[in-house]
């Protein structure tokens, strides 16, 4: 189910600290993530641009990133912040991919700048899509 109380604030927590290590000298727009995995651990990533655009790397593959390096393949959750102030931030396609690599079973929480957020499984961000399970047809 969803995340409630204290686990949920702490992923949001995370994910507006990590929001605010953004190296984004390019677009001026920071974005942080922060990834739960099944075993309760966080990983967190911001977006690192790069003078060459299309080098740059965004916050939520930054936190998987982070996760898979470190053994893990399982999540439960991810939080994602930016300074949207009327819109709800959402990872975009690269992102849904890489995050659908790893289920699509999982809640993406999507937040404004004053902290309210949405909850979307990852199923509804990215329907009809193709994962690892498809390689094996």
């Amino acid at each position: 189910g969803q995340l409630r109380g204290d686990h949920l604030q702490l992923l949001l927590r995370r994910s507006q600290e990590a929001k605010t290590r953004a190296y984004c000298p390019y677009s001026r727009f920071p974005v942080g993530a922060a990834l739960l995995t099944a075993g309760g651990e966080i990983f967190s990533g911001c977006n690192v641009e790069n003078a060459c655009y299309s080098l740059g790397m965004c916050a939520e593959r930054g936190a998987i990133q982070k996760a898979i390096s470190e053994g893990h393949t399982s999540f439960k959750a991810m939080a994602i912040t930016s300074d949207m102030r009327d819109n709800f931030i959402v990872p975009c396609g690269a992102c849904r991919q890489v995050m659908r690599e790893f289920g699509t079973d999982w809640d993406v929480y999507l937040t404004k700048a004053d902290g309210t957020y949405i909850v979307k499984r990852l199923e509804e961000l990215l329907p009809l899509s193709f994962g690892p399970e498809d390689l094996k047809k």
